[in-house]
């Protein structure tokens, strides 16, 4: 436990360091941030200093501790600032929570006239968030066989793997990736024109699938085609596997069963979404698939960025949302959701499973990149799909019991546990966010926002007895 304890110190010396940094460049929060940063370094200077002559070696058990707890030392430490400043210890948690699962839903307002400070701090927050879960999906997560995870490691152990066989060689080109795009990002959105420092935030909220804005309007603040073309982008960048990137630039091998399920999925929605509301609403055929291709997106990679509220769209719209909310992005991206792969997987089981049932005689063979997948993996998959679906099930309740309508409940336990951000409805859409929520109800969201980070299993199996007796 040592070693739990050692990391989480240093992560409260890096957040409490650029904390400090802020404090630097923003008169208007100086104050704040540096009360915020020497509390936090300090926690992580006694929690480093009480461990490092007792280290030893991490046993998988205590891994599932590390993966879980470092979130939550990240969020409550990411909240300080947000909670010095002026908002409740509920409100900043949620938001912290929110930035730094990449989730995007907000409880403030008024942020074209939030300091800058503020804005920045809260955009590093998904900014670290999103490389911090492309590690913790490719370096933990299949070593801990959550929800058929490990199948992560089959996708990329061809000759991309073999080049890359060390953990921090792996890290570092991950890690560049992600700065590369993230850097192209924020030249596009300054060549669309936006100033210098909303380019930046919009870039790091961009590529981690965030979607935190300096605008209430989100992107709708900007009225720009080019810009709304860029973000649709560099969304779709974020939600594509970092492993991927990396294996087309040492191999040329483009293909991916994920990535072309994912970008063809997209297309399709998109195409038939647009020409609906063409034809029955007689909207501009241009303009509404700028819009559509942009909420689509944002919605899928689970970025929650909006152009426009989609909500008023009609019913059909609203239903076709909603669905999407749950897809989510590609495993090893800074997207949430349950994953295309997993969404594959599952239905070519069940196709096999109907071959079976017609053909009982006959062996089928579930195949995921033209490899044959072993039953652990498959049930593994199911398995999450089941928990993920009655987590959603089980939150929807909880918020219907604070007096939430039944939209709003289910949209809400949606967009949390598949770390989108907006819902629907008129309370938590596009439009609106969750300020009017009562407490309790946002300490539940906050809840979902961090076990669906953590692929749900990740954090619920903390919560069986049988866990702790082994690690004891």
């Amino acid at each position: 436990m040592s070693f739990v304890v050692f990391v989480n110190g240093l992560l409260l010396l890096g957040l409490g360091t650029l904390m400090l940094g802020n404090s630097v460049f923003f008169v208007d929060t100086r104050q704040v941030f540096f009360e915020a940063g020497v509390l936090s370094v300090f926690a992580g200077t006694c929690l480093v200093l009480s461990t490092s002559s007792s280290l030893k070696g991490l046993h998988r058990l205590h891994t599932f501790i590390l993966t879980a707890s470092v979130w939550l030392t990240a969020a409550a430490a990411g909240a300080l600032p947000l909670w010095m400043w002026h908002l409740t210890a509920t409100d900043a948690f949620f938001e912290a929570m929110s930035g730094i699962t990449t989730t995007g839903s907000t409880v403030m307002t008024g942020l074209d006239s939030t300091p800058r400070g503020i804005l920045l701090w809260r955009a590093l927050l998904q900014w670290i968030g999103g490389i911090g879960f492309v590690v913790t999906g490719i370096a933990l997560l299949p070593i801990l066989r959550v929800g058929g995870m490990q199948l992560f490691r089959t996708e990329s152990s061809e000759k991309g793997e073999k080049e890359m066989a060390r953990a921090a060689r792996f890290a570092s080109a991950t890690v560049s990736v992600y700065l590369g795009l993230t850097l192209c990002c924020a030249l596009f959105y300054l060549a669309g024109g936006m100033t210098e420092f909303e380019a930046l935030v919009h870039a790091m909220t961009t590529l981690s699938t965030g979607g935190y804005s300096t605008s209430d309007a989100s992107f709708g603040h900007f009225s720009s085609g080019f810009l709304e073309w860029s973000g649709t982008f560099f969304m779709l960048a974020g939600g594509l596997p970092f492993a991927w990137y990396i294996r087309v630039y040492n191999t040329g091998q483009w293909q991916s069963e994920q990535v072309q399920a994912l970008v063809g999925g997209l297309a399709v929605s998109t195409l038939a979404l647009t020409l609906w509301l063409v034809i029955m609403n007689g909207m501009p055929f241009w303009d509404t698939l700028r819009h559509v291709a942009f909420n689509i997106v944002s919605v899928v990679t689970t970025t929650g960025f909006a152009s426009t509220d989609y909500t008023l769209w009609g019913p059909l719209a609203v239903a076709v949302f909603f669905f999407l909310t749950i897809v989510g992005g590609c495993t090893g991206s800074t997207a949430g959701g349950a994953k295309v792969m997993r969404w594959l997987v599952t239905l070519r089981a069940a196709r096999a499973k109907l071959i079976s049932v017609r053909y009982p005689h006959s062996l089928t063979t579930v195949r995921y990149e033209n490899r044959p997948l072993d039953r652990q993996v498959i049930s593994g998959i199911m398995a999450f799909l089941t928990i993920y679906a009655v987590t959603i099930s089980l939150l929807a309740m909880i918020l219907g019991l604070y007096g939430l309508d039944l939209l709003t409940s289910v949209s809400g336990a949606a967009t949390a546990v598949a770390n989108v951000g907006p819902g629907v409805g008129t309370i938590i859409g596009p439009a609106g966010n969750f300020t009017t929520l009562p407490d309790g109800a946002k300490w539940f969201l906050s809840f979902g926002m961090y076990a669906g980070r953590l692929e749900l299993m990740t954090v619920f199996v903390l919560f069986t007895p049988m866990f702790w007796r082994e690690l004891v």
